[in-house]
């Protein structure tokens, strides 16, 4: 299985980018997809989450009314649009395809399994 995230860079304040993730080798529509970060010093947090269908989607408060999760499964990717991006929002984002034994579980069950994506860096400047 490889998690591959893609979009990361270098933006200032109030700018935007659009991150991609693709998942091969695992049935895609089987999984909870969801984007974590980790800031400097920080820990690890979940920005957002969506179900197998899109059907229902999680975002942190942090990030509410600015990003934006989707995904294709056709494609067997998963996007994060990061609008009004603030210096706070500069880490490194890993994307996660979470297994659940049920899989209409929702964002707030947890996961059986997890396969993490190398992570791709954002940083916004002010």
């Amino acid at each position: 299985v490889q998690v591959v995230e893609s979009g990361g860079g270098l933006v200032q304040a109030g700018g935007s980018l659009r991150l991609s993730c693709t998942a091969s080798a695992l049935t895609f529509d089987r999984y909870r997809m969801s984007w974590f970060r980790q800031g400097p010093g920080k820990e690890r947090e979940r920005v957002s989450c969506i179900t197998w269908n899109g059907g229902t989607t999680y975002y942190a408060e942090s990030v509410k009314g600015r990003f934006t999760i989707s995904r294709d499964n056709a494609k067997n990717t998963l996007y994060l649009q990061m609008n009004s991006l603030q210096p706070e929002d500069t880490a490194m984002y890993y994307c996660a395809a979470e297994w659940n034994t049920w899989r209409y579980a929702d964002c707030s069950a947890s996961a059986d399994f997890t396969y993490w994506g190398q992570g791709t860096q954002v940083t916004v400047s002010s």
